[in-house]
């Protein structure tokens, strides 16, 4: 089992800024991807920044440019730091820790999610 404890949500005006953390623990195996997803009313979850099992960052287009994931390997921790926030991005944030078992065989572990709201 894998165990995500986020933070740093909020409220803030557009153009603003926040950044969320996201501590893992547990048993997260060496081939993983670690990133953040986010889910906003009546919309599907959606992928918003990921390191890929190969250390490779992905962000979804929305975001490029306007967000940056960061990670410390030593502390299992992913953080998100978000600038020039836009009203479009709120939504509830949820990390997730992608434990790969072979390259088509994986389990996916969510945090409780962190609510980000802005207001334009």
């Amino acid at each position: 089992q894998v165990q995500l404890v986020e933070s740093g949500g909020g409220l803030v005006q557009a153009g603003g800024s926040l950044r969320l953390s996201c501590a893992a623990s547990g048993s997260i195996f060496s081939t993983n991807a670690m990133g953040w997803y986010r889910q906003a009313p009546g919309k599907q979850r959606e992928l918003v920044a990921t390191f890929t099992r190969g250390g490779t960052a992905n962000y979804a287009d929305s975001v490029k440019g306007r967000f940056n994931i960061s990670r410390e390997n030593v502390k299992n921790t992913v953080y998100l730091q978000m600038d020039s926030l836009k009203p479009d991005d709120t939504a509830v944030y949820y990390c997730n820790v992608r434990n790969y078992l072979s390259i088509v065989k994986f389990y996916d572990y969510w945090g409780q999610g962190t609510q980000v709201t802005v207001s334009s």
